[in-house]
C-alpha cells in the first residue's frame, strides 16, 4: 500500500511496534536516512530476500528508497514471501520533509 508522507509520518508515530525498512545501498543509507530506520538494500537479489525472510511476518513495515520505486518493488516482493503489512512511502526520502538522521 502507498503511504503519502502526512500518512506515513502519522502511522509511524502511532506504531511503537513498526519497522521503518530502508531499501537503498549502505552508502545511500549512511548519508541520511529516516528515523529508527534498518538497512537492508534491494540491489543485493538473493541477499535481500534471505535477510527478509528472517524478519517476523506478522510485524508492520514502512518501507522507503530514494524516490519510491525500489520501495514499492520491495514491498511486492515481500508480499510475494507472505509479509502483510507493508507501506511504501510515496516519493521515498528525496520528497521527505519529516525528521531525518545524517552523519
Amino acid at each position: 500500500m502507498n503511504l503519502t508522507q502526512e500518512q506515513w509520518a502519522e502511522q509511524v508515530k502511532h506504531d511503537d511496534d513498526a519497522v521503518v525498512l530502508d531499501v537503498r545501498t549502505a552508502d545511500e543509507f549512511n548519508e541520511v536516512r529516516l528515523p529508527r530506520a534498518v538497512n537492508i538494500d534491494i540491489y543485493k537479489g538473493q541477499g535481500f530476500i534471505d535477510e527478509v525472510n528472517q524478519l517476523d511476518k506478522d510485524r508492520k513495515y514502512y518501507v522507503y528508497c530514494k524516490a519510491g520505486g525500489r520501495s514499492q518493488q520491495a514491498c511486492q516482493l515481500m508480499n510475494n514471501l507472505g509479509f502483510t503489512n507493508t507501506f511504501n512511502l510515496e516519493g521515498g526520502i528525496t520528497q521527505w520533509r519529516g525528521e531525518v538522521v545524517e552523519d
